[in-house]
């Protein structure tokens, strides 16, 4: 038995997209990403650190991205997409606005990517990296828009998979649980401790054990890999 070859671990040469790049768990994946020798074009809502602003709810900003990318890259050999927002709120109060804006920011903006990269992704095999949620698996109390929008990724992931595997483009998805970003740091305490005890590694998750995964899937190492959901819960999900 042998391990991985350097070559298996290496992204020298591959240009890769990540999405929501300025903070949180896009600014490890980048991170991640870059450390393996790939060429990482970031984005994000604003022009933070050096990545491209682009609105991914808008069709027209997102073909202004890809277009870009064309032009500064010439070849595209996968994404991550990290961004995302949430609004959260019961069924019976959460308006229509905070419904619209998740499941445009969560899951359109995915729909968006996949569509317009795919004539750059299938010229020499690539691989997609969606980023879900446990929440999309399980439903989460006061999260309806957020889960149905992280639900909608994994279908979405898998329909492209088979769609998009002819081309030896491979499609997956990271599902995360509790991860301590800026963005979670704004929950309860309760709710923080409520995410701990479920879980199993007796750890809340960081955002390098996000990337670590989204390293794997984008590496030779997964170049039999498509159609998954890989959960980085630290047991949330089977407690």
């Amino acid at each position: 038995m042998t391990g991985a070859s350097p070559s298996e671990l290496s992204l020298d040469g591959r240009v890769i997209l990540v999405t929501g790049a300025a903070g949180g768990i896009g600014a490890a994946v980048a991170a991640r990403l870059e450390g393996a020798g790939a060429n990482v074009l970031g984005t994000d809502i604003t022009a933070e650190e050096g990545t491209f602003a682009c609105d991914l709810t808008d069709r027209s900003e997102v073909e202004r991205l890809v277009a870009h990318v064309d032009r500064t890259a010439g070849c595209l050999d996968g994404f991550v997409h990290c961004a995302g927002i949430t609004r959260d709120g019961v069924l019976w109060k959460m308006s229509e606005e905070d419904w619209h804006d998740v499941l445009r920011a969560n899951l359109d903006s995915a729909f968006y990517l996949l569509r317009e990269t795919v004539p750059l992704l299938r010229v020499r095999g690539a691989s997609v990296v969606l980023v879900s949620s446990i929440n999309g698996e399980r439903g989460k109390f006061g999260q309806s828009n957020y889960s149905a929008s992280k639900a909608g990724l994994i279908g979405l992931a898998r329909t492209a998979a088979r769609e998009l595997g002819a081309f030896g483009v491979r499609v997956n998805v990271i599902a995360p649980g509790l991860i301590q970003t800026t963005m979670t740091d704004a929950l309860p305490e309760e709710a923080r401790q409520r995410a701990l005890e479920e879980t199993v590694l007796g750890r809340l998750g960081e955002p390098d054990d996000v990337a670590r995964v989204a390293y794997f899937l984008c590496s030779d190492l997964a170049r039999h890999v498509t159609g998954q959901v890989l959960r980085v819960d630290g047991g949330q999900l089977i407690s």
